[in-house]
């Protein structure tokens, strides 16, 4: 029996007649949900800058001292934070679309600092700021939330955390391929 099972593995081993393990993580990056993900991100992008360029700079020329000093440490907070999920967007189309590898993903998300602290609740005169900069804040930090969700999800995904489906399938070709038999409780 255990000759004939042997046998059988052996031979869909060999013939890589196993079915491929399909990567959640890579479906998820490919699905509508995340070029919606995209699509958001990179249009809040494009409308925090012309709000910077143009009625922004007509704002901040209103504001009186305190508020000044806030409405400048806080569009480049602003400007840093889309910056980052910006480029974890790019990574992750990047890998999509094949431009580059898992592993060059993961070097470049290591370097990106998704998240942190300073929500508009925790900000100095945030009430007093232009509305057009605190609604682009707002909204930043629901991306940010956004962003994170789906980077987690991915993360998590199985065969994202060392493949265990291939490592498994790479011990079964390892102990099958020599003439002994290693057999462990």
């Amino acid at each position: 029996m255990w000759h004939k099972w042997k046998s059988s593995v052996m031979s869909q081993l060999k013939s890589n007649s196993l079915p491929e393990t399909v990567s959640f993580g890579e479906r998820l990056v490919g699905s509508a949900q995340f070029d919606r993900l995209f699509a958001d991100g990179m249009a809040l992008v494009e409308r925090t800058a012309g709000y910077l360029d143009s009625d922004g700079r007509v704002d901040a020329r209103k504001l009186v001292q305190p508020v000044s000093i806030a409405y400048a440490t806080e569009s480049m907070r602003l400007t840093t934070r889309l910056l980052e999920l910006a480029s974890w967007l790019l990574i992750r189309r990047s890998l999509k679309n094949g431009e580059i590898t898992t592993r060059e993903a993961a070097v470049k998300r290591a370097r990106l600092k998704i998240g942190g602290s300073g929500r508009p609740s925790h900000i100095a005169h945030f009430d007093a700021l232009p509305a057009g900069l605190r609604a682009l804040i707002e909204e930043s930090f629901e991306l940010s939330d956004r962003v994170q969700q789906f980077d987690r999800a991915v993360e998590a995904a199985p065969g994202n955390a060392g493949d265990p489906v291939g490592d498994q399938r790479a011990r079964l070709e390892t102990a099958f391929a020599g003439p002994r038999l290693v057999v462990s409780n």
